[in-house]
């Protein structure tokens, strides 16, 4: 149904394919994909939310999530011009560029029976030509990572918080506060699907309490602690169809 593997080399970014799948929800992870559906490019823009698999049309997805920050520059569209969307290459990029690109994912469905390697030359050879990603950008998002607050990252990496939240709109599609909010529980979710007790959980992923795990729980991922745990309507089961995200509600 699902399955993924790291890239061996776009920094940061996870290859996957799966079929699709009734009823899953995609979570919000902080990244964009780049995907190939039914012969079709077209770019997962950041969520801000669940969103339902099915909302792209097709039978079998092949994509390359890149980490957060990083999708940007490869794609030349700021994220928060594709927050919460699901947009076709096609309309972001040129007719030549696109049946360029197109044609080198399909020398590897062809050759390879796998869109996924395609979708990492294409991101490779993108990169190539943008160069390497923003190291501000990198850092923020990596201190974010590890729960650092807003106003000491502004700080380490020479910002006004203002400065900080235009960069990290153009850079991840929402402010700084957001990503973390998504970030962090990301961690949650992955320490709940290891079997970890829900107040554990809130204490080692940085919330103030269960309470509060629990209503970001249900303000990003649209269920409840239980029902993620559960494994109620698709929750936990790793099947990420249509953007990449890898944990489903």
């Amino acid at each position: 149904m699902y399955e993924e593997a790291p890239s061996e080399v776009v920094p940061g970014a996870v290859l996957w394919r799966a079929a699709a799948r009734t009823g899953a929800v995609v979570l919000p992870d902080g990244c964009m994909d780049l995907l190939w559906a039914d012969g079709r490019l077209l770019v997962a823009g950041p969520d801000t939310g669940p969103h339902p698999a099915g909302e792209v049309p097709g039978g079998a997805f092949a994509g390359i999530r890149l980490a957060p920050g990083t999708a940007p520059a490869l794609i030349g569209v700021p994220a928060h011009a594709l927050r919460d969307r699901r947009v076709e290459l096609a309309d972001l990029w040129p007719a030549r560029a696109v049946r360029r690109a197109s044609g080198l994912v399909e020398e590897y469905v062809e050759g390879h029976g796998d869109a996924r390697a395609g979708l990492e030359a294409l991101a490779r050879t993108r990169a190539a030509a943008t160069g390497a990603p923003d190291a501000l950008v990198v850092e923020v998002a990596a201190r974010l990572r590890a729960g650092e607050a807003v106003a000491a990252i502004a700080r380490a990496v020479g910002l006004g918080e203002r400065q900080l939240h235009r960069r990290s709109l153009d850079a991840f599609g929402y402010g700084p506060r957001t990503l973390g909010r998504i970030l962090r529980l990301r961690r949650a979710l992955a320490l709940v699907r290891v079997g970890l007790p829900f107040a554990e959980v809130a204490c080692v992923a940085g919330y103030a309490d269960q309470a509060h795990l629990s209503r970001e729980v249900r303000a990003l991922a649209g269920t409840t602690l239980r029902a993620y745990a559960a494994g109620a309507d698709g929750a936990n089961s790793e099947t990420p169809p249509p953007s990449g995200s890898s944990t489903t509600a």
